[in-house]
C-alpha cells in the first residue's frame, strides 16, 4: 500500500514537472500583450491568466513599480492562503507515523497476502482519518500559480524587460544564480521534511533528492521570474518547516527526556 501512494506520488511530481517543462517552448519570446488585452483570449487567459496579472500590476503599483516584490508579495499571499493544506499535511503525516506500529504489524500477519494488506491498511487509514496522499496537496495548489505566472511573464512587458542584480526577469538568469539558488533552497526544504516524509512514504527519500535537480534544469531555460518566484517559495517554505517539524521535533525531545 504505502509502496503503491509513493508510485503515485513519484508519478504525479513527475508528471507536474514534465507540463512544466513543455511551458519552455509554448510562447515566443516576443509575445506581448497589454493586460486588458487577456479578456480577448481563452478561458485560461479570460479567467485566470487576466485576474493574476491584475493582482501582479496592483501589487507593482503599490510597491514603485517593482515586479520583484510584486513576486515577493504574491508569493506570501498564496503560501499563506495554502497554509491550512500544509498544516494538514503536516497532521497527516504525524498521523502516519503514529500509525507505524499498526502498519507493521498487518504488514507482518498479512505478508503472504497483499490485497488483505492493502485493504487491512486503507481500513486502518480510513478509521483514523488519515489521507496518505495529503503531501501533493500544497504541490497540486502552487501549480496553476506558477504556469499562470509563466503565462504573465510573456504577456506583460513590463514584467518581462525589469532587471534584478543586472539581469532581466524575462530572460534565463545567467551565470545559473537563480537556478542554483532554487535548487539549493529547495534541497534545504527537502532536507527538513525528509524524516518525517520517509518514515510515512518509502520511496520519498528518492524523489526529495531528485527534485531538486529538476528544478535546477528547468530553472536553466526558463525566464527568471521563474526561479525567483521558486526561491521566494522555498524560502518561505523553509521557515514554515522549521516551526512545524524542526522546532516541533526538539519541543517533542525535550518533553521526553523532562519526563
Amino acid at each position: 500500500m504505502l509502496f503503491r501512494n509513493s508510485k503515485r506520488k513519484w508519478l504525479l511530481v513527475i508528471g507536474l514537472v514534465m507540463a512544466l517543462g513543455l511551458l519552455a517552448g509554448c510562447a515566443p519570446a516576443d509575445h506581448t500583450m497589454d493586460t486588458p488585452d487577456l479578456l480577448k483570449g481563452n478561458f485560461w487567459e479570460k479567467n485566470v491568466v487576466y485576474y493574476f496579472a491584475i493582482t501582479l500590476d496592483t501589487f507593482a503599483s503599490w510597491l514603485g513599480g517593482s515586479y520583484v516584490l510584486a513576486i515577493l508579495l504574491l508569493t506570501i499571499v498564496v503560501r499563506t492562503l495554502i497554509l491550512p493544506l500544509t498544516i494538514k499535511q503536516y497532521r497527516s503525516s504525524k498521523a502516519m507515523q503514529a500509525l507505524q506500529p499498526q502498519m507493521a504489524e498487518i504488514k507482518k500477519k498479512y505478508k503472504d497476502n497483499p490485497q488483505k494488506q492493502q485493504e487491512e491498511t486503507m481500513k486502518l487509514f480510513q478509521t483514523h482519518q488519515v489521507n496518505p496522499m495529503a503531501g501533493c496537496l500544497p504541490l497540486i495548489v502552487q501549480m496553476p500559480v506558477f504556469i499562470a505566472l509563466y503565462n504573465a511573464i510573456y504577456w506583460n512587458k513590463d514584467i518581462r524587460t525589469e532587471e534584478i542584480f543586472g539581469f532581466v526577469l524575462g530572460e534565463p538568469s545567467p551565470w545559473y544564480f537563480l537556478p542554483v539558488l532554487a535548487a539549493l533552497t529547495t534541497f534545504v526544504q527537502s532536507k527538513m521534511m525528509q524524516k518525517q516524509q520517509t518514515q510515512t512514504m518509502p520511496g520519498m527519500g528518492m524523489i526529495m533528492t531528485i527534485f531538486p535537480v529538476l528544478i535546477f534544469v528547468m530553472s536553466l531555460s526558463f525566464p527568471a521570474a521563474l526561479p525567483l518566484y521558486w526561491v521566494f517559495s522555498n524560502t518561505y517554505t523553509i521557515v514554515q518547516n522549521y516551526f512545524l517539524y524542526v522546532r516541533s521535533s526538539d519541543k517533542g525531545k525535550k518533553e521526553v527526556l523532562a519526563k
